[in-house]
């Protein structure tokens, strides 16, 4: 009898303990059901739910919606404790104003030396560990294989700007339209701006412009140039500058635009917004990056694109991070991998990339030399904002190409 009380009470005490102990994380993503990698965020916490007594409450918004709400979320008592993240600048500003927890201690060395130190490294801010990692990205030229065939279009022979722009004109030529774009959320136009940027002036100029200002050098305002040398060929479908970015991918999946300037993560997103909710085939899809230009300082293996993550917020406990350690494992980069959901950073876990787009785009990241993040996030909120309102005014006709360049300038000195 004394046996069974100790039973009971040991019994009892352990789930008092338990229940004393549990933490509910609160986790803000912005990857919607129909996502590829949701069905793996959903066993991740179940799986964490089960082994530890802890509740992982996930919270959804969409992609602009998170960027409009999260500076007053973070802000509130109730703020969540784990949100995506871009890192770069905005980042910065998020650690700058004391809003992220310094993590640093409690990640062993052990789980770091299974993931990509590159991609780890861009979530350590003057040494503090602050975040996780979770998948690398470039933003290419996506085409439709059948539009481009019915065109008559060869993609191997689009190396040079100009050859892209004869490749927008016969694409008109032939009744369809050359190019998707979403205009209202700005930063997808942003993307041709600054890739343009990026071919140009390169990496010495870019690290120098970002130290020292000169966001109005010739290379710059020759970008400008440039970008309207395509927008003068009418190339977006009608009403781009009022669609949005879910817009722009399903006007893709559904066959309606040739091509589509995007990073990688246009493979769920045109088939999860296009009418149908099938979308292109991926052996309908195929990529190319960014041609050269005349005179450029950049390289042709320069890419444009991003390393996504985590990031843990002031108030998040402990079991937070343990979370993200579990999440961010070999068990759900491999099998996201294998189902081609994105480009994990688990040491490995690329081999099981069965999606030829995708292994074309890890092919290329680890060919370049200068992974430039997207402008929007690495100069930072404030003149990120600029350069995605520049980019979309320059291409809507609104300003000019030494205006753009001036304007982006005259942010960054404000602020300095």
């Amino acid at each position: 009898m004394k046996f069974i009380f100790k039973l009971v009470l040991i019994s009892f005490s352990l789930i008092f303990y338990s229940s004393v102990n549990a933490e509910t994380i609160k986790w803000l993503h912005i990857q919607g059901d129909s996502s590829p990698e949701f069905p793996n965020y959903l066993r991740a916490a179940e799986d964490f739910e089960a082994k530890t007594g802890h509740t992982v409450e996930l919270q959804y918004l969409e992609n602009e919606a998170f960027k409009a709400k999260l500076p007053t979320m973070l802000q509130s008592d109730d703020r969540p404790h784990i949100i995506q993240s871009w890192g770069g600048g905005v980042m910065l500003a998020q650690y700058e104003a004391g809003l992220l927890r310094d993590i640093t201690d409690l990640v062993p060395q052990s789980y770091l030396d299974n993931v990509s130190a590159a991609a780890s490294d861009a979530f350590v801010v003057k040494g503090t560990r602050i975040g996780f990692p979770r998948n690398v990205s470039q933003v290419t030229w996506w085409y439709n294989k059948d539009l481009i065939n019915e065109a008559g279009v060869d993609v191997s022979k689009i190396v040079m700007w100009d050859d892209l722009l004869a490749a927008v004109k016969q694409i008109k030529e032939a009744g369809i339209t050359p190019i998707c774009l979403g205009g209202k959320d700005k930063w997808p136009v942003h993307f041709i701006w600054t890739h343009l940027h990026i071919r140009n002036g390169g990496k010495a100029l870019f690290l120098e412009s970002f130290e020292n200002g000169g966001w109005d050098r010739p290379e710059y305002i020759k970008s400008g140039e440039q970008m309207l040398q395509l927008v003068e060929l009418d190339p977006f479908q009608d009403g781009w500058l009022s669609a949005t970015w879910p817009d722009q991918a399903g006007f893709f999946g559904d066959g309606k635009c040739a091509m589509a300037f995007m990073g990688n993560w246009m493979i769920g997103a045109q088939k999860a917004n296009s009418a149908s909710g099938e979308g292109l085939g991926i052996e309908n899809m195929g990529i190319f990056s960014m041609p050269m230009t005349n005179g450029a300082l950049g390289e042709s293996t320069d890419t444009l694109g991003g390393i996504s993550g985590w990031l843990v917020t002031k108030t998040a406990p402990d079991a937070a991070v343990e979370f993200l350690m579990h999440m961010v494992s070999s068990e759900y980069q491999n099998d996201d991998a294998s189902k081609g959901a994105y480009i994990p950073v688990v040491l490995g876990a690329d081999k099981l990339l069965t999606n030829p787009i995708l292994s074309n785009v890890a092919s290329n990241i680890g060919a370049s030399q200068y992974h430039q993040l997207f402008y929007d996030q690495f100069l930072g909120p404030d003149i990120g904002r600029v350069v995605n309102d520049v980019s979309t005014d320059l291409a809507a006709g609104i300003i000019n190409p030494e205006e753009a360049a001036q304007l982006v300038q005259e942010s960054w000195e404000f602020n300095q």
